[in-house]
């Protein structure tokens, strides 16, 4: 029997557990301004409204070998830890293009671009969930979700910067960096 995997809303509005310190845009339009993020799974954000509400599923690791998951499995510590009152929010939409390659070619731009080093060099410090939401039909094909103390903040921030200027990037054609503190 089919279980459909879990929906998680992330909604810009007036309530939520995290207050919005900023929303910057990257690439491509921004979203509108909200004070406050509400994160719900299951029945997203259901009687919430705001600005703008994110969907995405947390499925399987799509692009991780065993390997690597293991060596993220060793390092990541979960979301939620009470020393972690940053969070990030990055919704990213990828080109046609990347979307008209196949799996493996995705894959070795992904490899080439040295995506999962640069990610483990911040562990455990940043915690991260990956959302996917192209399946959904959403605005955005990926919702990353970070959690980090205020002293990782500037680690965070260059961790932004190393994957930004991985090979995977040039495939980016919508990006915003929504910045958060627990409430």
């Amino acid at each position: 029997m089919f279980t459909p995997l879990p929906i998680t809303g992330f909604t810009g509005g007036s309530t939520g557990q995290w207050r919005v310190t900023g929303i910057a845009e990257v690439v491509g339009p921004i979203l509108p301004n909200a004070p406050f993020l509400s994160i719900a799974t299951s029945l997203p954000n259901e009687g919430v409204t705001g600005a703008w509400t994110l969907r995405g599923t947390a499925s399987n690791l799509r692009y991780t070998t065993a390997d690597e998951r293991r060596q993220l499995q060793a390092k990541q510590e979960g979301l939620g830890r009470p020393a972690a009152t940053c969070g990030a929010l990055l919704p990213i939409r990828k080109t046609a293009e990347w979307w008209a390659m196949a799996q493996d070619e995705r894959r070795a731009v992904y490899e080439a671009g040295s995506h999962l080093p640069v990610g483990l060099d911040y562990l455990p410090g940043v915690a991260r969930k990956l959302y996917h939401s192209r399946d959904l039909g959403e605005e955005f094909d990926f919702l990353t979700w970070f959690e980090f103390a205020p002293e990782e903040e500037a680690a965070f921030d260059h961790m932004l910067v190393r994957l930004r200027a991985c090979a995977e990037w040039a495939y980016v054609d919508r990006e915003i960096d929504i910045r958060v503190t627990r409430v």
